[in-house]
Formats: C-alpha cells, structure tokens, sequence
C-alpha cells in the first residue's frame, strides 16, 4: 500500500515536500491498440483509439505565424482567433515580398465556431494586370566576389 500511495506527511503542501513520483509500475505504457478501420480518418491524422475521445491540438497564432512564407498555408482558426489571423497576414504581407491571395470561409460544423482560410502565394503579371499564383523559378547562380 505504502508503493501506491506515500504517506501523508510527506505528500502534502503543508509539509513543504514535493509529492513522490509514482511508482515504475504506473508509468507504463497501455497494452497495443487497435489496428484502425480504412479511411477512417485524413491522411497525416492519427486515429483516436475506439472509445476514447479525441483532443484537438489548441489553435497556436505564433505557430500559424512561422507558417508564414510559405507557398500554400491552409489552416482551421477557431472563431475568436480569426480576426489576429487576419491582421498578421497582412502584417506580413506588408513586407511586400509574400503576398498572399486570402479565402476564408465557415469550417464544415454545424455553427461558426471555426474558419478555414487558406493563403497561396501570387505575383502580380504586369501584362494581364492581375495576380497569378507564385510559380518557383529556381535559385539564381551568383559568383563569390572576388
């Protein structure tokens, strides 16, 4: 009994100890789970095993902000976080070297709690006077100074 649970005198805040670790045993890991059904879930998704419940990673704006400069970003922002979304898109975008073409629209769930928005990358085209999407040329090939 005394593995499982250490006594009080030792394990409380008023004894200005910290509590025990617990035991070897209780820190081992939980038997194989079980092999999911196909297609159960998106490509790059872990399936949640049967019966339990599944947590959704929070939204992290700093996260999303380091995904910036990329050519396509596609992301699912949680109703209250759209808004800075927004506003550090085009922050960034004031740079003036990744602008984005922005499409935000509901995510699939029956209230607004959430919005897909999706950047791709464009350059404008001096000749049709519009923006294209952004096609890599390649890394120029420069000489060292001399």
């Amino acid at each position: 009994m005394l593995d499982r649970y250490p006594p009080k005198a030792t394990a409380g805040p008023s004894s200005g100890t910290p509590p025990l670790p617990p035991p070897p045993s209780a820190l081992k890991s939980p038997g194989p789970r079980p092999a999911p059904a196909e297609g159960a879930t998106a490509p790059g998704e872990r399936p949640a095993p049967e019966g339990l419940i599944r947590l959704e990673r929070p939204f992290d704006l700093d996260e999303f902000s380091r995904m910036l400069g990329e050519t396509a970003i596609r992301v699912t922002v949680p109703h209250d976080a759209l808004a800075e979304v927004l506003r550090r898109v085009t922050d960034f975008m004031g740079f003036g070297i990744y602008i984005y073409s922005v499409t935000v629209r509901p995510a699939p769930s029956e209230l607004l709690k959430g919005f897909v928005v999706e950047l791709q990358r464009v350059d404008y085209d001096p000749e049709t006077k519009a923006w294209k999407p952004f096609v890599e040329r390649g890394a120029a090939e420069t000489s060292p100074p001399d």
